[in-house]
């Protein structure tokens, strides 16, 4: 079983296009972890729906699924154009005014873009680049009026512009709250429906996302998602106030220049596996099959290296949410993940990158436990490594440093249960009865036993905190027999 189990995790945003019962359930059939709900683009009652549905579809079949609200965050959009597009030449001048503001007397009024931000004139400079529809427009600042609220800005692309179009202002530091009122609203939503993890868009400092915890159910754990150039700068200080982070390659392409972007992803991922947080790497990973049942070599190569990486869940986008093919897009996804793990298995014993050298997270008593329990792994030769955890925390620990053999969590909370399906190869089983180390070893026996993990005799690896019922205390290593 160990042979053919999988470590990385597959991400699908859920939509239209996968919402209805019968096509849901074959995507969970075809490798599903976590769903996507996109905020951004999910009325509340289409993710109530999708929320019942994978609630169902989990308990019908046992199987842990997290569910991952994306806020929309403080997105700077064009506004609503008076006509159905707006004709961009290049080295024409363009107004940028707030939505329902009358440009100045000096305007050309065919040439005014209405925006979702009324402080963009207070934050923008002369030479600053302000970038339409993930940069298929692109301006140059010329003047600014921050009493009139305006700025005029030259234009250096040509085509059709539509409104509500997103708006990125590459290197200037963007002043807008982190949540929005909607973000709020969302929140509550995600708060009275117990959901599993929520996203945070556009995080720029620690702040962004201390703000969001305090609004959130405890028991809810926070994705920071990197997509500013400012989030880069600060990534050591956003790592340890977010429970995981995303790669969000489509707005840090547009921020930062498209070549820096494949190292950024490779320097996030190795920080936040360093200190134990999973990393998903998201955006136009197969994207072709949004309208293909085959994705291109480079879409293949592209996935392959985000898990060679190191990344613990890859993600999938339009490809399932509206995509004619999201079946087929997740087994793909599931094929490129067997079979690159199956090669990093046979040449190094390990199925992904490990924790290089001594980090901070193995400075602590959790991180040398995790530690040592890979080192009794590989002596001893065991199957796979059992934890007991509460939180998530201990299997979070262990799984940063990439074992070689399947890490079964066993946990008695429902919600942990469902939140460690998105943790690089954990196999969460939840636990019924009394919280024991007996029992909760008698049924990881069990487990183990009916999965094909190893075979009677064979030793194994146990972590946990001591006491149990206090999360975040990975203090115990045993060895035991099956």
């Amino acid at each position: 079983m160990s042979a053919g189990f999988r470590r990385a995790k597959i991400v699908s945003t859920i939509g239209p296009g996968t919402w209805k019962p019968d096509v849901f359930r074959k995507l969970v059939e075809a490798g599903t972890d976590a769903v996507r709900i996109n905020f951004s683009h999910t009325s509340r009652e289409d993710a109530a729906k999708i929320v019942a549905l994978v609630n169902e579809v989990g308990r019908e079949t046992g199987r842990p699924i997290a569910t991952i609200g994306d806020l929309g965050g403080p997105k700077i959009r064009v506004g609503d154009l008076p006509t159905e597009t707006l004709e961009i030449e290049p080295e024409a001048f363009y107004w940028f005014v707030p939505e329902g503001q009358a440009p100045p007397e000096s305007a050309d009024s065919t040439r005014v873009i209405p925006t979702t931000y009324p402080q963009l004139a207070e934050e923008v400079e002369p030479g600053n680049r302000i970038l339409l529809e993930d940069g298929r427009f692109e301006f140059v600042v010329e003047e600014v009026d921050a009493n009139e609220r305006w700025v005029k800005a030259k234009a250096f692309s040509a085509g059709e512009l539509k409104s509500q179009k997103g708006i990125n202002l590459p290197g200037v530091r963007v002043g807008a709250p982190p949540l929005t009122d909607k973000d709020l609203e969302d929140i509550q939503f995600a708060n009275e429906h117990h959901l599993d993890y929520l996203a945070l868009s556009f995080v720029r400092q620690p702040s962004d996302l201390v703000t969001t915890r305090q609004t959130m159910d405890k028991g809810c754990l926070l994705i920071a998602k990197i997509e500013k150039s400012q989030a880069l700068n600060s990534l050591s200080e956003i790592l340890p106030e977010s429970d995981g982070v995303m790669v969000a390659r489509g707005d840090l392409g547009v921020e930062l220049p498209y070549e820096e972007v494949p190292m950024i992803q490779k320097r996030i991922i190795r920080l936040a596996q360093e200190r134990a947080r999973p990393v998903i790497t998201a955006t136009q990973m197969l994207e072709s099959m949004i309208e293909s049942p085959r994705p291109t070599r480079a879409e293949v190569s592209d996935v392959a290296n985000a898990l060679l990486d190191g990344t613990d869940a890859v993600m999938l986008s339009a490809e399932t949410a509206v995509g004619e093919y999201p079946v087929e897009a997740v087994e793909t996804m599931d094929r490129i993940i067997r079979r690159i793990e199956h090669d990093r298995l046979g040449r190094t014993g390990r199925a992904g990158k490990h924790v290089r050298g001594v980090s901070q997270i193995q400075q602590t008593t959790s991180g040398a436990i995790a530690a040592a329990s890979m080192q009794a792994v590989e002596r001893l030769d065991s199957p796979f490594i059992v934890t007991f955890t509460r939180s998530g925390y201990t299997a979070r620990i262990v799984s940063a440093q990439r074992p070689s053999v399947p890490i079964m969590a066993i946990t008695d909370q429902w919600r942990t249960f469902n939140q460690m399906a998105l943790v690089w190869g954990v196999q969460p089983v939840l636990f019924r009865g009394d919280v024991n180390y007996k029992s909760m070893l008698d049924r990881a026996r069990e487990v183990a036993l009916d999965l094909g993990l190893g075979e009677t005799g064979q030793r194994f690896v146990v972590t946990a905190g001591v006491p149990f019922h206090v999360p975040g205390t990975t203090n115990m290593m045993r060895v035991e027999e099956l």
